[in-house]
């Protein structure tokens, strides 16, 4: 299937929306970020896109916070801290995930490890 020109331009504007931002934002915030810029955006067509960016390895989902997914562009393994009160998700840049536990996930499972992303979860800073 063939992408016109403008959905090519609506795809474009959501992948810079969400590399954009540290704030790992659900496809409702990124429509709402967008929907003013492109008036015939709708909230099918972010969901539809963060999907094939998933499936191209452009963006993860690393939390589903109050039942909502949030999504990241970053896609090396990193570590996030997700604020059970408010919701942000922080990326905990200085915490590296170690190769000696991605080497004991494989003993333990007998398979190959392919990516790992890594949560905690309590209250931010601004919460406490």
């Amino acid at each position: 299937m063939e992408v016109s020109q403008k959905h090519f331009r609506k795809r474009e504007a959501i992948l810079s929306c969400l590399q954009s931002t540290r704030a790992h934002p659900s496809a409702e915030a990124l429509y709402a970020r967008l929907k003013p810029e492109i008036p015939d955006l709708s909230l099918a067509t972010v969901y539809r896109n963060l999907n094939f960016f998933k499936k191209q390895g452009l963006a993860v989902c690393v939390a589903n916070v109050d039942g909502t997914e949030r999504f990241d562009a970053d896609t090396h393994p990193h570590v996030h801290f997700i604020c059970q009160d408010c919701g942000s998700v922080i990326d905990l840049d200085e915490m590296a995930i170690p190769d000696s536990l991605r080497a004991a996930a494989e003993s333990c499972s007998g398979g190959s490890v392919i990516d790992c992303q890594m949560n905690f979860t309590g209250r931010c800073r601004n919460c406490l």
